[in-house]
């Protein structure tokens, strides 16, 4: 039996539907930007989370809306879709740049017409020096000038987008309905003491809470009036039937709470769209899927009001949805989020709040929804622990199989201890799910960004390190003088100028980033996000002025193997073995090993040093001390909302560096590990391309021995075999007992597999147009192999194949 036949196929209509949306052709939107321009002028006397309010309300009264005939659920993004709206109030400043160049694109293209690039001309002079990025470049102090000039910290994305990166509190929102936070809403607004002078915000706050409640509602009732509309023009029997359910589901939720699964799903989805016409934050992530759906799912099912099928083919329809969801980013950040990918996670699978398998009839379900639709979104995640569901295990090995990156496995021994040794309480640990990629979070109760923020390239500040502190690549001082490599008489010396130097470079990054941040709290505040964060109502306060129970933040460290490997090669064979001398290999370095010599000092670099994911202490202990450098700093900087209310405010480590390692690997001249300047650097926490060549254990073994604990923010692990690997049911076992073996007694953060051959990839880079399909696993995210840029492919293309 092949895996297509073991999960069974898509509803003809729901193959149809997927088809539609995958051939439709993404497209610039100006329909939102156009009326969020209208909103900010017509209410510029207002506070600014007022404005904020009455555009969504503007957007959501005056934006079109479809059903599209195949589906049973409604709510669009934008005209059409996978149209991407364009979101003024962040930055005009790419579109504008690229107005004529985003179908001329490598990778990521979008479509544009006449019309649109005119509607965005029209507009654009309001928002010159009038948005986001704009207010957080002048925010930013003369000392980190030349970081912003180099992009050296990718904070491209944080500038000209929301920040998302959470899951909102859905098990309330089904349970209550937006009802039953208007209700709170006014009781905490009719309370409130004017004489505190907090309550002047407050009430400001509420006030916007209302309107977009109130917008909400209308905005759903706009879908059932629709629906009812197209039903008494229906001739199919079903289908009128359906569109009359979905007219009744439409005029109830989300604003009254949902009493079946079917008004779940329609809940969950409205919620879901909204929040990203509010901003376009990406990395909203659906939480602990099958856990809060599942009492509606099994009520549903023993009073007999839905079947599996039905539920099995909403959940599809559900997922198709999650797809038509686009964002565009500037041909910059497209290199460090390649695939326009949105990173919408669903979780299943873990454990109860009293330590128990989570695993339930939905968790399989689930599952096999995701393995019909194969597509990008949603991005897949299943909970792993000691006791999970043999079975359930057995089921996410044969998705693996069917070769599009997902699930990913998240391990509950490694990071429910961590957050509860972060001050998370243990109830709250247990809840955990991921968002956007691998990070981490608690749904409902996380403030925004729990990673994600500014990179710190490794490899590229060790090569300031051994430059006096001049950056490499642009030439500009970076930080403070340590010396230079070639008059460090010792590896302790090189240690120590690494030591001072990351760590200043750390410090500029916090600079960075509470720039930004204080200008996206002032700026672009987001009150549906807030509203249904807790406890932003209880507070008073939306996410970024310290709403939210939790608030932990990383920024995301990039070139973990490059660096282990170029300390490596430098301790072994400069100052222990003394092959090459230190003039030798830094004139190599400077050269990117073009000469016939350097050639040669290249080869013996790759060859005679030992490398990181081979199970080797030599080299796996100095990243592991190189890493606490960095570590031990950025637990000194509290993040914006630290004493302003949530449990933490502060910093931690995460290698979740999406395809950043593409694009920094582009701003990076050749490096001590013999790699050519830049060419990508190592992905995630992974080991660089065939330098691990002690199978996939000794990998597991060296990602292990990194300190976890301290990088709750994620530790990345993509590791990749081909489909003849997986296809006998030993092999399936073995994998089984391996990632177990990683789990349980390693303590591995995350795993996940690409399963496709070489030879698939480089036949889809040769012919695209019989590859249609073909999904690859990126970083923490799947997308389509044909939309990425051929650096990106090439990469995905030299990554190791693992062998059982």
């Amino acid at each position: 039996m092949n895996n297509t036949e073991h999960f069974g196929k898509l509803t003809e209509r729901m193959q149809a539907f997927r088809e539609e949306v995958l051939d439709a052709k993404p497209y610039i939107d100006a329909q939102r930007a156009v009326l969020a321009t209208e909103a900010y002028k017509e209410n510029q006397n207002q506070p600014r989370v007022m404005v904020r309010a009455l555009m969504l309300q503007k957007i959501l009264e005056g934006m079109s809306i479809y059903i599209d005939d195949k589906s049973l659920i409604a709510g669009n993004q934008a005209t059409k879709n996978k149209n991407a709206p364009i979101f003024p109030e962040y930055t005009m400043e790419f579109v504008m740049n690229e107005l004529d160049l985003f179908e001329k694109r490598d990778g990521d293209v979008f479509y544009i017409t006449e019309e649109t690039k005119d509607q965005l001309r029209e507009i654009a002079p309001f928002w010159e020096n009038n948005n986001l990025r704009a207010r957080g470049e002048a925010l930013l102090p003369e000392e980190v000038d030349v970081f912003m000039e180099t992009g050296v910290f990718g904070m491209e994305g944080k500038l000209n987008a929301g920040d998302a990166h959470l899951a909102v509190n859905y098990q309330r929102i089904l349970s209550d309905g937006l009802k039953g936070y208007e209700k709170r809403v006014k009781e905490l607004r009719a309370a409130l003491d004017f004489t505190d002078p907090e309550s002047i915000d407050k009430n400001v706050f509420y006030k916007a809470v209302l309107v977009v409640i109130d917008a909400v509602r209308n905005f759903t009732q706009r879908y059932s009036k629709l629906a009812k509309e197209l039903a008494d023009k229906e001739t199919d029997a079903k289908r009128k039937e359906e569109l009359l359910q979905m007219s009744e589901i439409c005029a109830k939720v989300p604003y009254e709470p949902a009493t079946s699964f079917r008004e779940a799903v329609q809940s969950v989805w409205f919620i879901q769209l909204i929040l990203q016409i509010e901003s376009n934050g990406h990395s909203l992530s659906y939480g602990r899927f099958d856990q809060y759906m599942y009492p509606y799912y099994i009520k549903d099912i023993n009073e007999g009001k839905i079947t599996k099928d039905e539920a099995l083919e909403l959940l599809t329809c559900l997922w198709i949805k999650t797809l038509t969801i686009n964002k565009v980013r500037s041909q910059s950040h497209t290199l460090s989020s390649a695939g326009s990918p949105m990173y919408q996670n669903v979780t299943i699978g873990g454990q109860t709040t009293d330590k128990k398998d989570a695993v339930n009839e939905l968790s399989f379900v689930v599952l096999q929804s995701v393995a019909q639709t194969r597509l990008t979104q949603p991005n897949l995640t299943v909970r792993y622990h000691a006791n999970i569901d043999k079975h359930f295990f057995d089921e996410c090995i044969e998705v693996m199989k069917l070769g599009f990156g997902m699930p990913a496995l998240n391990n509950d021994e490694i990071i429910i201890p961590s957050f509860i040794n972060w001050g998370v309480k243990e109830e709250d640990a247990y809840n955990y799910s991921a968002i956007g990629c691998v990070e981490t979070a608690v749904p409902g109760k996380w403030g925004y960004r729990c990673t994600g923020m500014s990179y710190i390239n490794f490899p590229r500040v060790l090569l300031c390190a051994m430059n006096d502190g001049v950056d490499l690549t642009s030439g500009k001082r970076f930080t403070k003088g340590y010396g230079k490599f070639t008059e460090m008489e010792t590896y302790e010396d090189l240690l120590a100028a690494w030591d001072k130097t990351v760590r200043e470079m750390t410090r500029y990054s916090v600079i960075v980033e509470n720039a930004i941040d204080k200008a996206s709290e002032r700026d672009v505040p987001d009150i549906l996000c807030s509203a249904l964060t807790d406890d932003c109502i209880g507070r008073g306060k939306t996410i970024k002025e310290g709403g939210a129970v939790y608030d932990f933040i990383s920024g995301l460290q990039v070139g973990i193997a490059n660096m282990a490997d170029s300390l490596a090669a430098i301790k072994k064979l400069v100052y222990e073995e003394k092959k090459i001398t230190k003039e030798q290999l830094w004139n190599a370095i400077l050269d990117d090993f073009q000469s016939p010599e350097n050639k040669k000092i290249q080869e013996m670099l790759i060859n005679e040093a030992p490398k990181y994911g081979n199970d080797d202490d030599y080299v796996d202990q100095l990243v592991v001390e190189a890493y606490d450098s960095y570590l031990d700093e950025i637990k000194k900087y509290p993040n914006t909302r630290y004493h302003r209310g949530p449990i933490g405010g502060i910093r931690y480590g995460g290698t979740s560096s999406i395809s950043a390692n593409v694009g920094q690997g582009m701003g990076t001249v050749a490096t001590p590990d013999g790699r050519n300047a830049f060419e990508p650097l190592a992905e995630g926490s992974s080991p660089a391309h065939n330098a691990d060549k002690n199978g996939p254990t000794a990998v597991f073994k060296t990602v292990a021995k990194l300190p976890t604990e301290k990088i709750t923010g994620g530790v990345l692990l993509n590791q990749k075999m081909t489909p003849q690997m997986l296809s006998t049911e030993e092999n399936k076992q073995k994998l089984e007992m391996l990632i177990r073996t990683f789990f349980n007694r390693l303590h591995g953060y995350h795993v996940q597999y690409n399963i496709v051959s070489r030879e698939t990839l480089i036949d889809a880079q040769k012919h695209p147009e019989k590859h249609k399909d073909l999904i690859v696993r990126v970083a923490g995210y799947s997308a389509f192999f044909n939309v990425l840029s051929k650096k990106t492919q090439d990469d995905i293309i030299g990554r190791t194949e693992q062998t059982l």
